[in-house]
């Protein structure tokens, strides 16, 4: 049976190094053998203080580092930042500090190869050295999501797919969020991390994923040898029915959510905040795209914050936002509703706001639920 372990715990090191060793050594410790190649993937969205509670805070990175060092195996800390580049992610959150005169190998993603994941896909794309590596440590942020409700454990794997081709995806799945979910679970079942430590210690409500969201001190630290046990334990601590969650409701309709123990004292975390309304599963699945389209909510920005930056045009999958030299503008017609603009604000000028239809619809569900 699968195990998910949650510890209280603090950034303090000399708290969080035991905890952090006496988790992973319980889950996979003897899979990580003297000479083997672990590699770590943290979430690096893009530049932000640890503050922020955006990305993995450097001292769970350090502690990773330091339990592959201490098993004899190689460590490589990489991922695959929506925007930015992964050396000033690494240096603004921290990490470049922590892991000051550790031997290990910090590198971006670069390299890919190409994997079958299944219909209706095919093959695509993903991160050679995720694919070579003999041990994969997730470490995942407990953070809010504008399209996914929340990103955790499974999501983290959508880092092996290298820049821009993120995009390139968004825009496949266009505003069909069961799609996209469906696509994320392919990537993870791909690349199957053998071990994932979520770090909930400062995690992010509100608007999330970048920094829209609001920090939260929940002060876990949490971990599985199953992703989506995980984050459905997750779920269930921050009391957000699995059927909320795009990707967790197709888990669990295809029975990808083991059995599973819980070793610790879960949390009962109240009155957590959640993206804008309009995120829900609905409708018949002939009129899923028409009704997601005209009821989920529409990024906006608040102008007086905008420094006009480009990151947001830039990176808009679907060519959504016009160029401006005094404010941006937002096609809603070609708008596919990803919410990357949201994501890699530096700024946190872009928001989601709900529609008229978005509002009819949850008056509805609220008065039949």
């Amino acid at each position: 049976m699968n195990l998910v372990i949650v510890r209280d715990a603090t950034y303090s090191y000399d708290q969080l190094k035991p905890i952090f060793f006496e988790m992973i050594e319980k889950l996979v410790g003897g899979k990580i053998k003297p000479g083997g190649s672990v590699l770590i993937k943290p979430n690096m969205l893009s530049a932000a203080h640890p503050e922020d509670a955006v990305l993995t805070h450097a001292q769970v990175i350090r502690a990773a580092v330091e339990y592959v060092l201490y098993k004899g195996a190689r460590a490589q800390v990489s991922d695959s930042p929506a925007i930015g580049s992964f050396e000033r992610i690494l240096k603004q959150n921290g990490t470049t500090d922590a892991l000051q005169g550790l031997d290990v190998t910090c590198v971006p993603f670069k390299d890919t190869q190409e994997v079958d994941i299944g219909k209706p896909y095919g093959r695509i794309e993903i991160a050679r050295d995720a694919m070579e590596a003999d041990v994969i440590i997730n470490l995942p942020k407990l953070k809010t999501h504008s399209q996914m409700l929340l990103t955790l454990a499974v999501k983290n794997m959508f880092g092996c797919i290298i820049g821009f081709k993120k995009s390139q995806w968004h825009m496949r799945a266009g505003v069909d969020t069961v799609a996209f979910a469906r696509l994320l679970i392919s990537i993870h079942q791909a690349v199957k991390p053998t071990v994932s430590i979520l770090d909930g210690i400062l995690a992010l409500e509100g608007e999330g994923p970048g920094k829209r969201g609001r920090p939260r001190k929940v002060g876990v630290l949490m971990g599985s040898d199953n992703s989506f046990a995980l984050d459905s334990t997750v779920c269930k601590m921050i009391g957000v029915p699995y059927e909320n969650s795009p990707l967790l409701k197709i888990a669990h309709d295809d029975q990808l959510i083991p059995s599973f123990e819980i070793d610790g004292v879960l949390p009962q975390v109240r009155n957590f905040q959640l993206p804008g309304a309009g995120q829900l599963v609905f409708g018949p699945v002939v009129l899923q795209n028409f009704l997601r389209r005209h009821t989920l909510a529409l990024p906006v920005c608040d102008q007086p914050l905008c420094k006009l930056c480009s990151k947001c045009w830039t990176i808009c999958p679907a060519g959504a936002i016009k160029e401006s030299a005094k404010e941006i503008e937002f096609d809603y017609g070609r708008c596919i509703r990803c919410y990357c603009c949201i994501e890699i604000c530096p700024y946190g000028a872009l928001h989601s706001k709900e529609t008229l239809g978005g509002k009819l619809m949850r008056k509805l569900v609220d008065k039949f639920s």
